[in-house]
């Protein structure tokens, strides 16, 4: 018999007087590996309203479960967000995941030596440093007291596979102790007093919100081109110092030197999506995946340098650090966001010694995100 509140109770998470981050609630009360429906109800409200959901103390649950509450946003959606990596070696996402075997959908992250988990055995876990991605790197004297944020990203494949609609990520075994200053290193001086390994959030619903009138008509009148085999394509290129899009320098591969392009396949998405519960419009585009903007009078902006520094400005202020949240790990947290309505990062350097053990599942969508063009439509 289960040991669990009855009632389920969403909490607001608490944030300094006058702090303008509005996203973020904590869950209790709910017992994960026995989800009822009217359990699911509030989870999912609290999702789509909050946009980042913390379980605390859930190290009992297994993959299964993890899986299954990532699962039940999109029942249709089976497989892992970005499918079978095409060209592992090149993909920049190659080095950071190890698949579960018995639940492929869940990969393992985190840093260090682990003997044996989960049927895993003598894993080298690696916590992606911004020193192998950016362009310019903190010296290795203050790498321990100083970081970055290493990609500010969205979780999806965005070639083929559709963007996922929430991602879990469940902390096993979480290094404790120090912290960071995070640097934005772009001239601003802008930085930010982080825990070790912290996981990065902004809502992208308040980077829309404070646009002036004339970027939000922009940015909602405006459809992005996502480059084929994204990962792939972006693997020789290097990252702004904020982690919020590439440095324009030609190093991305030549599309004749990708893997097999399906013309199909490649996505054009509005860059704003809307929250399927509260109608809001999140600006929502992944800016290193970037490659053409196609406006609303039909031109396509296809230089790059130009492409990447218009969504670079509308979407910096956005990442100010008094809109970040930064959460602070302990094990047995499970972390359920929203990869619609959020961008996230990680962030942060461990020494060799320092294990760090994580879950994390998503799963690639069987829909798209709604743009802006159906808010105000008719009811069917």
């Amino acid at each position: 018999m289960s040991s669990v509140a009855a009632s389920p109770v969403v909490t607001p998470l608490a944030f300094p007087e006058g702090s303008p981050i509005n996203f973020g609630a904590s869950v209790t009360g709910i017992d994960i590996e026995n989800l009822t429906d009217a359990d699911f109800a509030v989870i999912r409200s609290a999702l789509f309203n909050h946009q980042v959901v913390v379980f605390k103390n859930q190290s009992h649950v297994s993959p299964k479960a993890q899986f299954e509450l990532t699962q039940r946003f999109d029942p249709a959606a089976t497989s892992y967000g970005h499918g079978k990596v095409v060209d592992a070696k090149r993909s920049i996402l190659h080095p950071d995941l190890k698949t579960i075997p018995h639940q492929p959908q869940v990969q393992v992250i985190g840093n260090g030596f682990v003997p044996e988990y989960e049927g895993l055995k003598n894993i080298q876990l690696r916590h992606p440093h911004h020193r192998t991605f950016h362009a310019t790197t903190i010296p290795d004297a203050e790498d321990l007291d100083f970081t970055r944020f290493y990609r500010w990203h969205i979780d999806a494949a965005l070639y083929g596979l559709a963007p996922p609609v929430v991602t879990t990520l469940l902390a096993v075994r979480v290094p404790s102790g120090r912290r960071q200053t995070c640097r934005y290193d772009d001239g601003t001086g802008d930085e930010l007093d982080v825990p070790l390994g912290t996981t990065a959030f902004v809502s992208s619903y308040t980077m829309y919100d404070q646009l002036s009138p004339a970027d939000q008509e922009f940015a909602r009148t405006t459809k992005v081109e996502y480059a084929p085999h994204p990962y792939v394509w972006m693997s020789g290129a290097k990252s702004r110092p904020d982690g919020l899009g590439m440095v324009s320098e030609g190093k991305e591969v030549p599309l004749d030197q990708l893997p097999k392009i399906d013309e199909a396949k490649i996505q054009v998405l509005p860059m704003c999506w809307r929250n399927p519960e509260t109608g809001k419009l999140a600006l929502q585009v992944h800016p290193s995946a970037v490659r053409k903007l196609h406006l609303a009078d039909g031109s396509v902006i296809d230089d790059l340098a130009e492409v990447r520094e218009i969504v670079h400005r509308l979407q910096r202020p956005g990442i100010a650090p008094k809109l970040v949240y930064a959460h602070d790990w302990e094990e047995g947290d499970l972390v359920l966001f929203h990869n619609r309505g959020v961008l996230h990062s990680v962030v942060g350097a461990f020494a060799e010694d320092e294990v760090r053990l994580f879950r994390q599942c998503n799963v690639a969508a069987s829909f798209f995100p709604e743009g802006p063009e159906a808010v105000g439509a008719a009811a069917a």
